[in-house]
């Protein structure tokens, strides 16, 4: 767990009884396989957006499982490392949306500084394995991440992309935050509802109506 604002707001959930086998879990899959992100990196998302800055969420489902590729935050990818097809098709939208030009990195840590936490349901995964670390405790975790979120005084903007994280809309109230939701920007699903749905430029609309401070989505 990292030592930020966060700590006290999840503190609870390391004596949980799932906390335990977890971290057990995660330690034996490191011994045996390469696991992503780097051991330093599983928290990222909560290192580089604090609770008290958090103003959206954008939730993803798994790391990326190549090498380099995955860094702690969803749909990001560290520097150097080419931008997945997701995040190419992000960045589409992103241009048809606010006219911001696809940038050459696919690291998205400038998003995470402002107060969008790039969180994905699950924190591990075994290389080259999608879905190897499911069902062992991590999504327990990050549905307490998002209820905290959801407990927040001020408004929040909830970016729901495809069906897995659209499913979590039943942590939050949906009568104090903005959802904005469509289909995932995988290649597999992008053009039936998530291109053209200009959740950049909605989620600044949303943010501007509370008399919060936009999101500068340029990278």
């Amino acid at each position: 767990m990292p030592v930020t604002d966060w700590n006290p707001v999840l503190r609870a959930e390391l004596a949980k009884p799932y906390w335990g086998p977890l971290q057990e879990f995660v330690r034996a899959e490191r011994e045996r396989h390469p696991v992503y992100p780097p051991h330093d990196q599983v928290f990222a998302a909560l290192h580089l957006t604090p609770y008290a800055d958090t103003r959206v969420v954008i939730l993803g489902q798994d790391p990326y499982h190549g090498p380099r590729q995955a860094h702690g935050l969803c749909f990001s990818v560290s520097d150097g490392v080419p931008p997945p097809p997701s995040l190419v098709n992000i960045y589409k939208e992103l241009r048809d949306d606010l006219g911001i030009e696809p940038p050459r990195s696919g690291n998205l840590e400038s998003w995470a500084r402002q107060g969008v936490l790039l969180l994905n349901t699950t924190l591990t995964v075994r290389g080259g394995a999608a879905a190897s670390h499911q069902g062992k405790g991590w999504e327990t975790f990050t549905d307490e991440v998002i209820r905290a979120v959801n407990a927040k005084p001020h408004p929040v903007v909830f970016i729901l992309w495809g069906g897995h994280a659209r499913k979590k809309k039943a942590l939050v109230d949906t009568g104090r935050h903005t959802i904005i939701e469509s289909a995932h920007p995988s290649p597999l699903s992008a053009h039936n509802g998530f291109f053209g749905s200009k959740p950049f430029s909605r989620t600044n609309a949303a943010l501007e109506a509370a008399g919060l401070p936009p999101i500068d989505w340029r990278l």
